[in-house]
């Protein structure tokens, strides 16, 4: 069993000062642990559009995301391409015990990133059953929200689909008013081509739902791409 985690003093400096240092798998390592890894890891920023992994290249390493969404896809063979998730921070990428990468990774935003080599973060999986725990239970996260999104491609109507996703990251990356909870504020990470590649919709009709939604006052958009929710249980509704 994992020792309890050490004083914030032990910890690793890059570490302390890391946005996920008590999120996702981190929160679960010893000091140190986290001076391994933090030993071998190397932090790498990226901007929007950028390539940072490659569909079926070899597994060599895997990120912990420490700020930012980045989005997953696949290219078919007629070269188009299906965005297929999102992962936010303190998301791990990269598939456990894997040899190749399955999907394209690439920045949706500004991304932030932590790099291990797999040897490294294999080796503590291997010794600490709680962090073993942890990423298992992110696995079968996203295995709920795959299904969940199956339900949507498959029975949603397009306003449905397109507020269930404004209702993904709001949960994810959303933050939440001071005077009111129900009030969430962030900046849609994707555009409306990778939206509508997400939803299964065409670029036109993901704008015509938004427009809807922004005319009901349900969201309110600025430039694009900041998004306020007034009232975040009445989207809730509204994702079906």
């Amino acid at each position: 069993m994992s020792q309890p985690i050490a004083l914030s003093s032990e910890v690793p400096a890059t570490c302390r000062a890391c946005n996920v240092r008590h999120a996702g798998m981190c929160a679960v390592l010893t000091a140190a642990e986290l001076a391994t890894m933090a030993r071998s890891a190397r932090r790498t920023q990226h901007a929007p559009g950028e390539p940072l992994v490659v569909e079926d290249s070899k597994l060599t390493s895997y990120a912990n995301v420490t700020d930012g969404v980045v989005k997953l896809s696949r290219v078919l063979r007629n070269g188009r391409q299906q965005v297929v998730g999102l992962q936010f921070a303190p998301d791990l990428l990269g598939r456990l015990f894997g040899r190749e990468n399955l999907v394209n990774v690439e920045a949706a935003s500004e991304v932030d990133l932590c790099r291990i080599p797999k040897d490294v973060l294999e080796q503590l999986v291997a010794t600490n059953p709680v962090l073993k725990q942890r990423l298992l239970d992110q696995s079968l996260q996203d295995l709920d929200e795959a299904r969940d999104w199956m339900v949507t491609l498959g029975r949603k109507d397009a306003r449905q689909r397109v507020a269930s996703l404004l209702l993904l990251v709001a949960r994810r990356c959303g933050a939440p008013g001071i005077d009111d909870p129900d009030r969430v504020v962030f900046d849609l990470p994707l555009t409306r081509s990778d939206m509508a590649d997400f939803l299964g919709l065409t670029i036109e009709t993901v704008s015509r739902q938004i427009s809807r939604l922004r005319h009901e006052g349900v969201v309110q958009v600025a430039n694009h791409r900041h998004v306020v929710i007034p009232n975040l249980p009445r989207l809730e509704v509204l994702a079906g």
